[in-house]
């Protein structure tokens, strides 16, 4: 009986929690481009816009079930996760924004070349012991990521400020130059010569 041949095309498992916004509009572009290069992508998120959105442009969508927080909920998450990367077994895991970024790297644990970013640093929105925890764990969980990877060289000299040691590399997030095209140039104003002047008498 003849086998069909293995699909031997790279996977790369993207986790985002949110499903909206800016971070929605990063893992839409890559999924986009990878998919474009010939490479199998799956994507693992709550669903929503971004899910419907992946499934149009034929990406493989998981649905994971995460809060936008840590809380009590967190080991189930990564539970979750954990059996998710078994059935997936990709390449390259790729986790977008902080709860992603927390439950990824707890999951694989360096086993698994993983790449995490941040989209704005998690001890920058929050105060007080919250903050002090957001920071520490980031300083921690730096070790479990072959690729930090910043939108600005702002957000990456933060991450350096603050003590969390990784590999960085920035890329700017991308402009629809279409949507968002500089107007034309203005024409130089018409100026009118002046009128002749009078002979003399």
């Amino acid at each position: 009986m003849h086998q069909p041949a293995p699909d031997l095309r790279p996977r790369v498992l993207h986790l985002a929690q949110p499903v909206d916004g800016g971070v929605a509009r990063v893992v839409l572009d890559l999924a986009r481009a990878q998919l474009a290069a010939g490479v199998r992508v799956t994507v693992a998120c709550p669903g929503g816009a971004l899910a419907t959105g992946l499934r149009e442009l034929g990406a493989d969508v998981r649905y994971w079930r995460a809060a936008r927080s840590p809380g009590p909920g967190l080991p189930g998450e990564v539970r979750r996760l954990v059996r998710l990367i078994e059935e997936v077994r990709p390449e390259l895991v790729h986790a977008h924004s902080a709860k992603a970024g927390l439950a990824a790297r707890l999951a694989v644990r360096g086993r698994i070349p993983t790449v995490f970013q941040p989209h704005a640093w998690s001890f920058e929105a929050v105060g007080g012991l919250t903050a002090a925890l957001a920071l520490r764990w980031e300083r921690w969980g730096a070790r479990w990521a072959d690729r930090v990877v910043c939108v600005s060289e702002a957000e990456q000299a933060t991450g350096r400020r603050a003590g969390v040691r990784a590999a960085y590399t920035v890329v700017p997030n991308g402009i629809d130059t279409t949507r968002f095209a500089p107007p034309p140039a203005a024409s130089p104003p018409r100026t009118t010569p002046p009128p002749p002047a009078a002979p003399p008498a």
